[in-house]
């Protein structure tokens, strides 16, 4: 669900509701899994109080108090689409730790207790002392109320505190105020972790043993030489192809007794392979011989002659067993299933693990993932020197703690989305930097990185999800924060994420949860730089908040006479001065407006619509919104002044590749409209980057296009040929009609979005058969 302040749902929002509900009952009635039934019988209860609750009015869709009688800044549960189910996310039942911590203080098991108790000598010693050694959780911001509570009264703000206090007291019965001890102190402020060492192990604990492998390890290890071993018995009878042409002696069926006995124990024992019982199988015609033979049972023709078939077959394919062919395949069959299995080696990993602090990244994983030690081989009978495979390096490898830049350049951050997820961590501690105290400053961290675990509402009327700042325990230590050193921190941190960004991933939109981040950085470092949000297509109702005017004026003023300006036909000039109209308007207001009419129209013609809403006209409009924004890119670089090391024309080459990259996956793909804008966000950072280029940079790297697509199969050349038309003649000085073709539509400007069948998907036909 997106968060942005923008978006309106459609009004079918009750059958939303009820298709949930209807598929999370099919689910729990059908599923063959039973976990699964289970997690699906619990979303159809959360979405049947939903119902119940839009029904009797206790539940308000698209409000940022959706819940009557709890204000805007308790954190409410929300499921799938932005729906709060009613419920507070500090509410149910008493945790484990609220019980002990009753139980400690001598008072009844209730909430309310346990918050008046905090409030006592004893309770503030104690909150007092969490404060100090830093030995405790939040997950979610409620849980650091009490913690903020104590930090005033024990720096003289008794004021503060008793305002703080009676804000929570109404809810003190309902909520949990109080944070839960840990064993761990705060994390490095420094450094972020995409995964904790105890979700690495959750994971390798849960890797059970790979089916076919140990299969295909049973069958080197015990079947075959067990086939070997009937083979060789049954050879001392013959001559030649002529079994039982030699008379076996009373020993020969003892011993085959004692091969049938020791069958059924291996039958019993190892049960993964099943080819032993197939009677069609050498292993099963031999077993079935013998049996037949020791119980005194004459072999009748056909099985004599299968019998006299799979001899003579197993020893042409592998030799007599003892023979230099026979034992040289049986050495290395045999060495191939003594090799450790991946399972087991993820079992020696997560005892690695196991030694480690549980709830924070690992400072270190390359100790974790060296060969098996000798002490390990004693150990766990492991052999000495075994590598760990690749599957579990990676779950290790998740768990590295250190500085964001060296997760990317290490692979940890494999992708923006992961980007985006670890962003909130780095962006909490610089929150929390602009508060002197140190305990304070660990708190505010652990309270904004809770904060961001919030899951957005679905909003209407152009409502925004509540910020850090509007929490009460927030706004009480505001005052705290030294202005200079905190504008200073969030404008470094901002243009080193902003730089990690767009350096690491270029050619990729920038995410929601990113923009977010960006965002609240932006807001503390006063630098007057708007970070608009995507917009959702589906749920769009035509209107802007003013910032993406401001945005496009920001845009205006770095591009205008660019490549950029040129190739999307916008004139950044008349943008200005309705940006300054537009705020010339807004200042004879008493109210500040909440939307841009202006900005909204401009979009509209530009996109073409024709006043029929649908999700493809919707795009449209959106997008050409984020090309006049240039989404966020403009404003990272004129007001952020971020510069990426290995610059634009690396950044602009990078694009491209991602443009190739994505359009190879059009072809024969039946669905390829989300690849197709992804392309088209890609194409257009490329003429962002290339814009910002010198002359002769992009002279060079227009050159090396067409360089860059022979790389790739032949029809990406073939689709973005027409692409590749319009940027060089636009490079060239010409440009486009207003429909974006020229050259009679040998040349278009490359958008993604479209209301008919878009041009990437046709393959244009070549000469041979366009004469043909």
């Amino acid at each position: 669900m997106n968060d942005d302040a923008e978006q309106q749902p459609l009004p079918r929002i009750p059958p939303y509701a009820r298709d949930q509900l209807a598929k999370a009952f099919v689910t729990a009635l059908t599923h063959e899994d039973a976990g699964t039934r289970e997690r699906a019988e619990d979303r159809a209860r959360r979405w049947r109080g939903i119902l119940d609750r839009l029904a009797d009015g206790s539940l308000t869709v698209g409000s940022r108090t959706p819940v009557a009688g709890l204000p805007a800044w308790v954190t409410p549960e929300v499921i799938r689409g932005g729906f709060a189910t009613g419920e507070a996310s500090a509410g149910g039942p008493l945790q484990p730790y609220e019980k002990e911590a009753a139980r400690r203080a001598g008072v009844p098991a209730d909430r309310r207790a346990l918050f008046l108790h905090a409030l006592t000598e004893a309770g503030l010693a104690d909150l007092g002392a969490l404060l100090d050694d830093g030995r405790y959780e939040v997950s979610v911001p409620e849980e650091a109320a009490l913690l903020t509570v104590a930090w005033l009264v024990r720096s003289g703000q008794v004021t503060e505190a008793m305002e703080l206090v009676e804000v929570l007291e109404p809810f003190a019965g309902r909520l949990r105020f109080t944070p839960r001890p840990s064993a761990a102190p705060a994390p490095d402020a420094s450094a972020v972790h995409r995964r904790t060492v105890a979700d690495a192990g959750r994971t390798l604990a849960r890797r059970r043993p790979h089916a076919a492998v140990e299969t295909q390890r049973e069958a080197l290890t015990v079947w075959q030489p067990f086939a070997d071993e009937l083979l060789v018995h049954w050879l001392e009878t013959a001559e030649g192809e002529r079994v039982l042409a030699r008379t076996p002696d009373e020993d020969w069926y003892e011993r085959g007794a004692a091969l049938l006995h020791r069958y059924r124990l291996l039958a019993a024992a190892h049960t993964r392979c099943g080819k032993h019982r197939d009677p069609k199988e050498n292993l099963g015609i031999l077993r079935g011989a013998l049996e037949e033979t020791v119980a005194g049972r004459p072999l009748d023709a056909r099985r004599l002659g299968l019998l006299r078939h799979a001899l003579a077959s197993m020893v042409r394919r592998r030799g007599v067993p003892g023979s230099a062919r026979h034992l040289t395949l049986r050495g290395r069959q045999a060495a191939q299933g003594a090799l450790p299995s991946h399972h087991a080696l993820a079992q020696l990993v997560l005892r690695r693990l196991g030694e480690l602090p549980q709830d924070v990244g690992a400072a270190e994983v390359e100790p974790l993932m060296v060969t098996v030690t000798e002490r390990e081989h004693q150990e766990t009978g492991l052999p000495v020197g075994a590598p760990v495979p690749a599957s579990v390096r990676g779950v290790v490898e998740a768990t590295l703690s250190a500085p964001l830049g060296t997760l990317v350049e290490r692979g940890v951050v494999p992708s923006a989305e992961v980007l985006a997820e670890l962003v909130p961590q780095l962006v909490a501690a610089t929150t929390a930097q602009g508060f002197p105290d140190e305990a304070l400053r660990t708190l505010m961290a652990a309270n904004y990185r809770a904060f961001r675990n919030r899951r957005s509402l679905l909003l209407l009327h152009l409502e925004r999800q509540v910020r850090v700042e509007e929490l009460p325990w927030v706004r009480a230590v505001s005052g705290q924060r030294g202005d200079e050193a905190a504008q200073e921190g969030a404008h470094t941190a901002l243009r080193q994420l902003g730089e990690l960004a767009v350096q690491g991933f270029p050619g990729t939109l920038l995410l929601n949860p990113l923009v977010r981040e960006l965002g609240v950085l932006a807001r503390q470092a006063d630098l007057g730089a708007p970070m608009v949000e995507e917009l959702a297509a589906d749920i769009f109702m035509g209107t802007f908040s003013p910032k993406f005017l401001t945005a496009a004026r920001i845009a205006g003023e770095l591009l205008r006479g660019t490549l950029y300006e040129r190739y999307y036909g916008i004139d950044y000039a008349a943008i200005r001065n309705l940006a300054i109209a537009e705020a010339g308007e807004a200042l004879t207001r008493v109210y500040r407006p909440r939307t841009s009419p202006q900005f909204a129209r401009l979009c509209t013609a530009r996109a073409g619509a024709s006043g029929r809403s649908s999700v493809a006209a919707n795009g449209k409009v959106i997008e050409q919104a984020q090309i006049l924004t240039t989404h966020n890119l403009a404003t990272l670089v004129r007001q952020v002044g971020i510069a990426p090391e290995p610059g634009w024309e690396d950044l602009a080459g990078r694009c491209f590749r991602t443009v190739c990259r994505l359009v190879a996956r059009v072809h024969h793909n039946p669905r390829p409209l989300a690849t197709i804008k992804d392309a088209a966000y890609a194409w257009r950072q490329l003429i962002f980057f290339l814009a910002l280029c010198t002359p002769a940079e992009q002279t060079r790297l227009l050159d090396g296009l067409d360089e860059e697509t022979a790389r790739h199969p032949a029809h990406v050349a073939a689709r973005l040929a027409p692409a590749l038309a319009g940027l060089h003649l636009v490079a060239a000085g010409g440009s486009f009609a207003d429909d974006g073709t020229a050259l009679g539509g040998r040349a278009r400007r490359f958008l993604g979005w479209s209301t008919e069948e878009h041009w990437l998907r046709r393959l244009p036909l070549t000469r041979k058969q366009a004469a043909g």
